[in-house]
């Protein structure tokens, strides 16, 4: 009776908006990381990838999905931003359209803003500065694998090409594989910001298990909780609000919403929540709970088992991470512990790059179980590289439905190996 008393005291405090003070989070970071992540990290992407000259074309209202991290975000008219290479090392030049040019000069991130007049061309003021240079691989936002490199838009390729003339032309190419490699690896300062939100996430993924009735609250209810803590520290949703966060106590119902199923003694409740800080960086973690039946002061041996299992093949994908190890790598040593244990099969990959978005770009873990390998998993992984992963072990219910535990973690990739960013789920949550 104390507990269910404490309970709903706790919760309706949480969920009470006049009871919350919105933690203040302060000026993003984001300008000077934004700035040091082209000043460092772009060239490095360029080289990677073979890339002389990078061509990005912003505009207003259908503007490349790249534009933040290049500072085009509020592009009016159209302006072209230049990143290349050359003897005396790399440079960025963008010709802005006049009236938005002093306040991307004030943005301090680019080595020269040329206002272009109106009535003029940022596109031919581009073309004039390459037909000037010795560009051998010019690379434009254009992709059939990668939405992110894919923001210039057919009338833009023609006019482009057309300007440029045949010659240039052959030496168009993709900016996929850069964007790729720029994009998937984060500072250490990113990492840090990234930690917090991981740690948030699990700690109140623990603590909306403490406030849980059996044969009372619903898995709604228990994503109701996690809402009002979102609301009172002031951070976003890692992805659609409406899916996030996902309690389930029944069945598996994959990506989905909490529904009011009411928790009952003897389930396994899986909770996949993350959070966005700064309105840029995100979390993805699980954490897995088993409500006790009368008499329980554990799990039965069964679920244990599970727990133990899924566990298992989260450690066996951690100690497989290391630089120059591919994606692909990383699930089978998963897999090969799921078929061990006689788990049922798991349509998810073991793993996901995470960091401005849950599904980020990098590497995919997946693909041993596949017929075939999609190109993402081919990809190796670099230090500066977070991903959240899963153990999993999944068993039929009495019903022909299926249960998952997916011991889901974030890790950041080093020199050496893997690192947790938060301290991992070592023991089943006991609810009771």
């Amino acid at each position: 009776m104390l507990k269910y008393l404490i309970s709903l005291l706790l919760f309706a405090s949480a969920c009470a908006p006049e009871n919350i003070e919105t933690v203040e989070w302060g000026e993003s970071p984001w300008p000077e990381i934004r700035k040091e992540r082209i000043s460092t990290l772009l060239p490095q992407a360029m080289d990677a990838a073979g890339v002389d000259l990078w061509l990005v074309v912003c505009r207003e209202n259908n503007n490349d999905p790249i534009a933040d991290h290049i500072g085009g975000e509020n592009a009016g008219g159209t302006a072209a931003f230049l990143f290349y290479k050359d003897e005396s090392g790399f440079h960025s030049r963008v010709y802005s359209p006049v009236g938005e040019a002093t306040a991307l000069g004030e943005l301090d991130i680019h080595d020269e803003v040329i206002p272009v007049e109106r009535g003029l061309s940022a596109i031919d003021e581009a073309v004039m500065f390459i037909r000037g240079n010795e560009f051998n691989t010019i690379a434009v936002n254009s992709s059939d694998n990668n939405a992110q490199a894919d923001g210039l838009s057919y009338t833009q390729r023609v006019e482009l090409e057309e300007k440029l003339g045949p010659e240039l032309s052959e030496k168009l190419i993709s900016s996929e594989e850069l964007i790729y490699e720029w994009l998937s690896v984060k500072l250490d300062k990113e990492v840090e910001i990234m930690t917090r939100a991981a740690e948030l996430t699990a700690e109140w993924e623990i603590e909306a298990y403490d406030m849980i009735i059996p044969r009372e609250t619903t898995d709604a209810e228990v994503a109701a909780f996690l809402k009002n803590k979102m609301e009172q520290y002031g951070v976003k949703d890692a992805w659609n609000p409406s899916q996030n966060p996902n309690v389930n106590s029944g069945p598996d119902r994959g990506h989905s919403h909490a529904t009011e199923k009411v928790i009952m003694p003897g389930d396994v409740i899986q909770t996949d929540f993350g959070i966005k800080l700064y309105d840029r960086w995100v979390s993805d973690i699980q954490r897995f709970a088993y409500v006790l039946k009368e008499g329980e002061s554990q799990a039965p041996d069964d679920i244990q088992f599970y727990w133990e299992s899924a566990k298992a093949g989260n450690r066996a994908a951690f100690n497989a991470m290391a630089p120059g190890v591919k994606g692909v790598e990383v699930d089978a040593a998963q897999r090969e512990l799921m078929e061990k244990n006689n788990s049922e099969y798991v349509m998810w990959s073991t793993g996901h790059p995470v960091g401005y978005v849950a599904h980020d770009t990098g590497p995919n873990l997946g693909g041993s179980q596949s017929p075939s390998i999609r190109p993402a998993a081919q990809k190796v992984l670099k230090p500066g590289m977070v991903f959240a992963f899963d153990g999993f072990h999944s068993w039929a219910l009495s019903d022909s439905t299926y249960k998952t535990i997916s011991v889901e973690e974030m890790v950041v990739i080093t020199e050496d190996g893997a690192r947790f960013l938060v301290e991992p789920q070592e023991e089943l949550i006991l609810v009771d």
